[in-house]
C-alpha cells in the first residue's frame, strides 16, 4: 500500500523523534512516564483547538507541541497553527507553563522550532528536534527565573557577582541582559567589533560575520566574546572551527594566553578548553577546538579520522572527492542543540561544499572570522557585516604593516620560448610523480606558452634569472643596507615547481639544506608544523618555498617578503597569501630571527608573476608617492594640500617612523604634538581617504536624499573638508613637522654604493682623541652648568642624599642633552670615554640603556672609579645585598627570590620600581601586585623601600 504524502511524512517525523531519544505513543498506549521524552500522536486539545498532531511531554508533563505538514508545505504559513496548539491546552493538565513553550512545525524533511520563552519569539530552521533531557535543562531554569521573580530570589546572590545572579531561562534573553563592556587596554577597533558583535546577539541575529585585517587580532576577539557568552550569557560551550590543523593549535594556545579583564585569571583555569585530536569531546569541555573535517567525520559516522587529513585545508579535500561524499546525520551523542555558539575561523573557506552541513546541523549561533570575505561570504552570513575593519586602517593603527611591491619580469616568464631541434641534441623529460629524468631527442622544435611554464615545461633558467635578480637586488634596492636575508615566503605553482626553487635559490645564494626549505603538504622527513615553527622563531630558514600551506592563517610575524612566482585565480585567495607579510612584530622577537633588522616597518611583495597589476589586489599600499621625501609631504600638508597620493603617502611614512621609534622619541612627539599621538594623525588621515565617509559627509552637508547620489564636485569637496581637519595638528604645528624630520634622519641612513675607498691608516687617530676629549669636557662643563635647574643633577649634586632618583628625571635629562645642538646620546658619550680611556670603560659593545645616563653622571663627577653599564651597577649591588641578609640570618623562598629578581631588573632599566609597576608585564603575568603581597606576607613595602635604596643610584 502507498503511503500519502502526510503519512510519509509522519513516518519520518516518528523516525526523526525516535533519534532524537523521545518514546512515540498513540493516544491509545499513552503512558507519559514511559520515558523522560514521550510524543503522543493526536492528542485532544481544549474545545475550539481540536488535535495536536503531538503533544510533547518531558517527565510526564506538558511542555511543547508538533505540527506535522506533508512535504513542500511552507512551514511559516503554518505558524498560527503552533500557537493554537500552545494556547489550547486543557485547564485540568498540570504543566510548567502556559502557553506550552516549544513549538514545533515539520515535513519530516524539513523543521522549525520557537520557543515562546524567548524574548522576541521567532521560528527558526532546526536540524532535527531537540533532546528531552535538553528540554528538561531548559525548563529548570525557566522554573529557577520563575521562582526568582516570585519570591526576590536574587536578594540571595546579591554581591556575589552577575554570573551567580538568578538569570534570564534562554540564551537569547540572556544575550540581552548582558553587562556593558569594560575591558581596560582594548583595542578601539576590537572594542567597536565586541559591541556590534553583542548588539547582534541582542536582536537575536543568527548569523555575524566579523572582517577584519589579518593580524589584527580576530582569534583574541573572539576567545574575549566566547569568555563574555560562557559568563554573563550562560553559553553552555562554545565550538571553535578551522580548516587546517596548525590553525588549531594556534586558536588553543590563544585561549590558554588569555587573561580575563576581571580577575586576570587564565582562560582555560576556569573553562576546559579542548583541542580535539580524537572524535571524542569531554563531558567538561566548554570550548571545544576542532577541524571541520574532524566534526564532519563525526558527524557522518566516521569512527576515527587519518591525522594528515587536517593538515592541509578543508578546501583541497573537498576538491580531491571521487564519490558522492556522506551526508551529515544526526549523532545523539552530539545533537544539534550541543553547542550555543560556533566560531568559524578563515570562514571564507569553511562555508563551501560538504563542510556547510556541519554549520547547518547546528542550532546555535554562527560568528564568522575573515580577512577577505567574498560575495557568497556575506550572502552565508546574510549580509549581518558586524564589523568592517580593512588594511588601511590597521596600518594607520600599527596593527598591521605597509607594503611596497617589487616587480621582476623576464622574457620567459610573460611569452614563454621555444626549445630548437638541433641534430643530435636531446632535452631531459622529468616523469612528474617520481621526478626521475631521461634524455629524449626532440623531433621538431617545441614551443611552449608562458601557462605551460612549470606546468608542462620547467625552464630552469627562467627560475635562476628571477632567483639571481632578486640577491643581486636584495642588500641595494629591496632592503638597502641590509646584509641578512630578511625571512622570505616564496608562493610556487605546485609541490615540482617548489623543489626547483628550493634548489636553485641554495645553489645562487650559496648557502646550505637550512637557509632554504620547502613546506608543503607533502614535505618528508620533519613535520610541517616543525618547519613552520623554526621558520616563525629560528635564524634558519631565511627563505620558505610553499606552495598553499602557508597561505591562510599561519602566523608568521618576522616575514618580511612575500615572493609570487606563482599566479592565483582568486582574489580572496590572493589577499590571504599576501595577508602573511603585514603582521606586526616587536623589535626584541624580530631581532632574535633577523638580527640585522631595526623594527619590521614594512614587508615587500617581489611580483614575478604580475599578480598586483591584475584585478586580484583588493588592498593597495598606502605608499602612492614614493620618490616624494617626507620634508615635501609635511610641507604640502602645511599649505593646507589635499592630494589624496600624497596624503596617504605621508600616513605610510608617519607609521614607519613611529614603529621606529622607541619611548624617549614618542614621549617627545607627545610633548610637542599636545598629547597628539602619530597614530591617532595616521588614523584620522585613513579615515578622511575612505570613499565611503566622504560620501556620508557629502550626503550631510548638501542635505541629499537616500536616492540621491553626491556629484564629483561634491565628493572632492568632502575629500578637501575631511583631509584639511585630519591633517591639521600637523598643519598648525610646525616644530612637530620638524621634530619628525629630525626623527627621520636619526632613523635613516644613506647608502653609498658609488664611491671606493682605500685603506690609509688603522688604530684610532689623534683627531679621534682629541673630539673626544671635547665631547667629553661639553658633558662634564654642562653638568656643572645644569646642576641647579635639572632635577636628575640635583640628585646628584646633593650631599647628603635627600630624595630618591625618579625614572622620569633621568629620561627629561636624556631629552635635554639630546636636543640639538648638543645631540648627545648615552652611546656617544660612552664611546668617548672609551676613546679617552679604554680601560676605566666596561661593556662599550653592548646596547646602551637610557638608565646607562646614570652610570655617566657618575662617572662624570668622579663618583664611580670606572664607567660601568648601570645594570652591572645594580645587579652587583643586589649580589652584595642578598650576601647581607644571608649572613645576617634573613633568608628567602624560592618565589621571593624570583620576585626580587624581577624587581632587581625592573630598577635596571627604570632606576627605581613602584606598585604601579606591578601592573606591568612581567609582573601581571606573575600575579601583579595582590599575588606579591602574599608572596611577601605584609613586607612588600618594606622590601620596595629597601631594594630602592639600595640599587638605586
Amino acid at each position: 500500500m502507498t503511503l500519502g504524502p502526510e503519512q510519509q511524512a509522519r513516518q519520518q517525523i516518528d523516525g526523526a523523534l525516535v533519534a532524537a531519544g523521545w518514546v512515540v505513543q498513540s493516544r491509545d498506549e499513552m503512558n507519559v512516564n514511559a520515558a523522560q521524552g514521550v510524543a503522543i500522536r493526536e492528542f485532544t486539545m481544549a474545545k475550539g483547538h481540536g488535535y495536536a498532531d503531538y503533544l510533547l511531554f518531558v517527565d510526564g508533563r506538558a511542555v511543547g507541541a508538533l505540527e506535522a505538514k506533508k512535504q513542500g508545505t511552507t512551514l511559516t504559513s503554518a505558524e498560527p497553527q503552533g500557537q493554537l496548539y500552545a494556547e489550547g491546552l486543557p485547564d485540568e493538565l498540570d504543566v510548567p507553563h502556559r502557553p506550552l513553550p516549544f513549538i514545533y512545525l515539520s515535513t519530516g524533511s524539513e523543521t522549525r522550532f520557537w520557543n515562546l520563552l524567548d524574548p522576541e519569539p521567532r521560528s527558526r530552521r532546526v536540524f532535527s528536534f531537540h533532546r528531552p533531557e535538553t528540554v528538561a535543562e531548559w525548563l529548570a531554569a525557566a522554573a529557577l527565573e520563575d521562582w526568582a521573580q516570585e519570591w526576590g530570589g536574587d536578594h540571595l546572590t546579591a554581591g556575589l557577582g552577575p554570573e551567580y545572579a538568578v538569570r534570564p531561562s534562554t540564551l537569547r534573553s540572556r544575550a540581552r541582559a548582558m553587562p556593558p563592556i569594560h575591558i581596560p587596554n582594548l583595542w578601539q577597533n576590537k572594542l567597536k567589533a565586541l559591541t556590534n558583535l553583542e548588539q547582534s546577539f541582542k536582536d537575536d541575529r543568527p548569523r555575524a560575520l566579523i572582517q577584519m585585517a589579518t593580524g589584527s587580532g580576530k582569534t583574541m576577539l573572539a576567545v574575549t566574546a566566547a569568555y563574555r557568552l560562557i559568563k554573563f550569557a550562560g553559553a553552555r560551550r562554545v565550538l571553535f572551527l578551522v580548516d587546517r590543523s596548525n590553525l588549531g593549535e594556534q586558536a588553543e594556545k590563544e585561549f590558554q594566553n588569555y587573561r580575563t579583564p576581571d580577575d586576570n585569571r587564565k582562560f582555560d583555569e576556569l573553562y576546559n578548553v579542548q583541542w580535539l585530536t580524537g572524535n571524542t569531546i569531554g563531558s567538561s569541555s566548554k570550548v571545544v577546538i576542532t577541524t571541520i573535517q574532524r566534526m564532519y567525520s563525526m558527524l557522518t559516522g566516521a569512527v576515527e579520522l587519518a591525522p594528515e587529513s587536517e593538515e592541509g585545508s578543508q578546501l583541497d579535500l573537498a576538491g580531491n572527492q571521487l564519490t558522492e561524499p556522506p551526508a551529515v546525520v544526526y549523532n545523539a551523542a552530539i545533537p544539534p542543540e550541543y553547542f550555543d555558539v560556533i566560531v568559524i575561523d578563515e570562514c571564507h573557506r569553511s562555508i563551501y561544499l560538504l563542510w556547510r552541513q556541519v554549520l547547518e546541523y547546528f542550532d546555535a549561533y554562527l560568528i564568522g572570522l575573515t580577512a577577505t570575505p567574498a560575495k557568497h561570504t556575506f550572502g552565508f552570513f546574510n549580509q549581518n557585516l558586524v564589523m568592517e575593519y580593512g588594511h588601511a586602517e590597521a596600518v594607520a593603527d600599527n596593527v598591521n604593516v605597509d607594503f611596497e611591491v617589487y616587480k621582476i619580469r623576464t622574457l620567459i616568464t610573460e611569452q614563454g620560448a621555444t626549445i630548437e631541434a638541433e641534430p643530435g641534441a636531446v632535452v631531459p623529460v622529468r616523469d612528474r610523480r617520481t621526478r626521475q629524468l631521461r634524455w629524449e631527442q626532440p623531433d621538431e622544435d617545441l614551443t611552449y606558452t608562458a601557462s605551460e611554464l612549470d606546468r608542462a615545461v620547467v625552464a630552469r633558467d627562467q627560475i635562476r634569472t628571477i632567483v639571481r635578480t632578486f640577491r643581486n637586488r636584495l642588500f641595494t634596492e629591496i632592503f638597502p643596507g641590509r646584509s641578512q636575508v630578511p625571512k622570505t615566503l616564496i608562493f610556487a605553482k605546485d609541490d615540482s615547481h617548489a623543489e626547483d626553487i628550493v634548489d636553485i635559490v641554495r645553489e645562487e645564494f650559496g648557502r646550505g639544506n637550512d637557509f632554504c626549505q620547502k613546506i608543503t603538504y607533502k614535505t618528508s622527513g620533519r613535520k610541517p608544523k616543525d618547519l613552520i615553527q623554526d621558520f616563525r622563531n629560528s635564524f634558519n630558514p631565511r627563505i620558505a618555498v610553499t606552495v598553499d600551506m602557508i597561505a591562510t592563517g599561519t602566523d608568521i610575524k618576522p616575514i618580511e617578503i612575500v615572493m609570487f612566482m606563482r599566479s592565483v585565480k582568486s582574489r580572496v585567495l590572493f589577499e590571504q597569501m599576501k595577508g602573511r607579510g603585514v603582521r606586526v612584530v616587536d623589535k626584541d622577537t624580530l631581532k632574535q630571527v633577523t638580527p640585522d633588522a631595526e623594527a619590521k616597518t614594512h614587508f615587500v611583495i617581489v611580483d614575478c608573476v604580475g599578480i598586483t597589476e591584475s584585478e586580484m589586489s583588493d588592498t593597495q599600499p598606502l605608499e602612492r608617492a614614493k620618490s616624494v621625501s617626507l620634508q615635501r609631504l609635511l610641507d604640502h600638508v602645511a599649505v593646507g594640500g589635499t592630494d589624496e597620493d600624497m596624503l596617504s603617502s605621508l600616513t605610510s611614512r608617519l607609521t614607519r617612523l613611529d614603529k621606529q621609534c622607541g619611548l624617549a622619541e614618542r614621549d617627545r612627539i607627545r610633548e610637542t604634538s599636545d598629547s597628539v599621538l602619530l597614530a591617532d594623525i595616521t588614523h584620522a588621515i585613513v579615515k578622511a581617504l575612505d570613499p565611503n565617509v566622504q560620501d556620508e559627509w557629502a550626503r550631510r552637508e548638501f542635505q541629499l536624499g537616500d536616492e540621491a547620489t553626491p556629484d564629483e564636485a561634491q565628493l572632492k569637496q568632502a575629500s578637501r573638508a575631511l583631509l584639511v581637519e585630519a591633517a591639521r595638528p600637523l598643519a598648525e604645528n610646525p616644530p612637530l613637522r620638524t621634530l619628525l624630520q629630525d626623527l627621520k634622519k636619526q632613523f635613516d641612513q644613506i647608502i653609498d654604493e658609488i664611491s671606493q675607498d682605500t685603506l690609509l691608516e688603522s688604530g684610532m687617530s689623534e683627531e679621534a682623541r682629541a673630539k673626544a676629549g671635547e665631547l667629553v669636557q661639553s658633558f662634564e662643563a654642562f653638568l656643572e652648568e645644569n646642576k641647579d635647574e635639572i632635577s636628575a643633577l640635583q640628585f646628584f649634586y646633593q650631599q647628603p642624599y635627600g630624595e630618591r632618583l625618579h625614572f622620569r628625571d633621568v629620561r627629561a635629562l636624556a631629552d635635554v642633552i639630546s636636543a640639538p645642538p648638543r645631540s648627545w646620546t648615552p652611546e656617544r658619550l660612552w664611546r668617548a670615554y672609551e676613546t679617552l680611556d679604554s680601560d676605566k670603560v666596561r661593556g662599550a659593545s653592548a646596547t646602551r640603556l637610557l638608565t646607562d645616563l646614570v652610570s655617566l653622571v657618575r662617572f662624570a663627577l668622579h663618583e664611580d672609579e670606572e664607567l660601568v653599564p648601570y645594570q652591572d651597577h645594580v645587579r652587583e649591588r643586589f649580589e652584595h645585598w642578598m650576601q647581607q641578609q644571608a649572613n645576617s640570618g634573613r633568608t628567602f623562598t624560592d618565589e621571593q627570590v624570583h620576585w626580587l629578581e624581577m624587581m632587581r631588573d625592573h630598577i635596571a632599566t627604570s632606576v627605581e620600581v613602584r606598585t604601579d609597576d606591578f601592573d606591568s608585564t612581567p609582573f601581571a603575568q606573575e600575579g601583579g601586585l595582590a599575588r606579591a603581597a602574599q608572596v611577601f606576607r605584609g613586607e612588600l613595602a618594606d622590601v620596595l623601600a629597601e631594594l630602592n635604596q639600595v640599587l638605586a643610584a
